[in-house]
């Protein structure tokens, strides 16, 4: 089932091949209907909103309907139990920490003659969060968003999130919602939503920043409508990279492999390893585990298809196909991970030793589990407080500060032939 190589050179054209595994025929396709979507809540708003839900979702809702009641948040407190909610908690406690120490700060720096410059962090008035529904409940995606956009200081949050059949929102995504200060709350899902955040309706305010993963439809929408807003990114299926020695546990690789498979059929799990009796080890791991997986489906074919292992002459060499992938749950499953952090270029998160499974960083150690995907690692990083904040820059200029660059100001003004700007100097001095 798990699909083991030796060869390098067979490995990169692998791992290439399974980074562009959305790059399919059928996404031109798919944005046509993604602009239809959006141009028609544009003009439409909520009567888009209702008539789509209907469609898509098979859920009859009014434009009174979309938005959750108080009474359906205050109800979901009685539905979950108390353990969920202690473990919610402790999750937010821990999210919340963790952004605070990346909060940026602003800054003014004064130089001697007379110039002050500086840095000045201001957050976005309104951001929404798309939570996807479908196969999994996710409230620990709500925290994740959420949290990082309080910490912020955003003042107006908005969530929405596709409703089940019965018109109602998981009872534990509503009190994780809850938790993270979030109580406007839309039950709406797709490319729609991500419309009716870019642009408003009658019910939903159009927000500044969109964050939140979403399926193919709402990814071509986030996309579609960046620079009406800001978005985070644009999120693929999700993808773990192992790279292990000898001393890993081969029951313990497979498991996590699968941790990564059983969330998508499109979702990639891949161990690149120095030791070839490991990778035997957790192919028939991998087999064992699968005979009887509750998910087993799904799980199955995302093994076959984008279930791979690599066998190495040298960690290093296991770092540079893993930069290549640029991953975004990178697992360093090794006897001395600290060592092997130095030739790691590109992973969205990095887990150090054999303590450290991926699942820990989906759930509550604290950094963000919103991650690059499809290789964007090489140049993207995890969703975080400044994604709901922007900068502008400070400048003052002093009158002998002022004289002492107005000839390097003409000088180049002249170059550009803009005599406007040159003048706007020279009057001054």
């Amino acid at each position: 089932m798990l699909r083991i190589t030796h060869q390098i050179t067979e490995a990169r054209a692998e791992l290439q091949r399974i980074c562009a595994r959305t790059h399919d025929d059928q996404v031109v396709h798919k944005e046509a209907t993604v602009r239809e979507i959006l141009h028609a809540v544009k003009r439409q708003g909520d009567q888009a909103l209702v008539q789509y839900t209907q469609d898509f979702d098979r859920v009859a809702l009014t434009p009174e309907g979309l938005r959750v009641t108080g009474a359906e948040l205050d109800a979901a407190y009685q539905q979950v139990s108390k353990s969920l909610l202690d473990a919610l908690r402790v999750a937010c406690r821990n999210i919340e920490a963790f952004h605070r120490r990346r909060l940026p700060k602003s800054w003014v720096q004064f130089e001697d003659n007379g110039i002050v410059l500086g840095k000045r962090y201001t957050p976005v008035d309104r951001a929404g969060i798309y939570i996807p529904g479908g196969r999994a409940a996710y409230p620990s995606t709500v925290l994740m968003n959420a949290i990082p956009a309080k910490v912020a200081g955003v003042s107006r949050i908005v969530m929405v999130t596709p409703p089940g059949p019965d018109k109602a929102i998981t009872p534990a995504v509503l009190v994780a919602a809850q938790e993270a200060g979030i109580s406007e709350i839309y039950r709406v899902g797709g490319a729609q939503a991500i419309g009716a955040l870019a642009y408003g309706t009658e019910s939903i305010p159009a927000v500044d920043v969109i964050t939140g993963p979403g399926n193919i439809y709402v990814t071509l929408a986030k996309k579609l409508v960046f620079g009406t807003v800001g978005i985070d990114s644009l999120a693929g299926p999700s993808e773990v990279l192992v790279i292990a020695d000898d001393s890993a546990n081969p029951d313990h690789v497979a498991t996590d492999m699968l941790a990564q498979a059983e969330h998508d059929p499109l979702a990639a799990s891949i161990v690149i390893t120095t030791s070839a009796s490991l990778a035997e080890a957790v192919a028939a791991s991998v087999a064992r585990q699968l005979a009887d997986h509750p998910r087993q489906t799904l799980t199955e074919k995302s093994i076959a298809n984008y279930g791979l292992a690599v066998v190495v002459d040298t960690l290093e060499q296991a770092a540079d196909l893993s930069n290549q992938f640029a991953p975004e749950h990178l697992q360093l499953e090794v006897a001395d991970p600290w060592s092997l952090l130095d030739h790691i270029r590109h992973a969205g998160a990095i887990f150090l030793g054999h303590s450290t499974p991926e699942a820990i960083g989906d759930y509550l150690a604290g950094p963000n589990h919103t991650l690059p995907t499809s290789g964007a690692a090489r140049y993207a990083s995890p969703l975080c407080t400044e994604t709901f904040m922007k900068h502008s820059s400070l400048i003052q200029y002093t009158p002998k500060a002022l004289q002492e660059v107005s000839e390097a100001i003409a000088v180049l003004t002249e170059a550009e032939g803009l005599p406007s700007h040159g003048q706007s100097v020279s009057d001054r001095v």
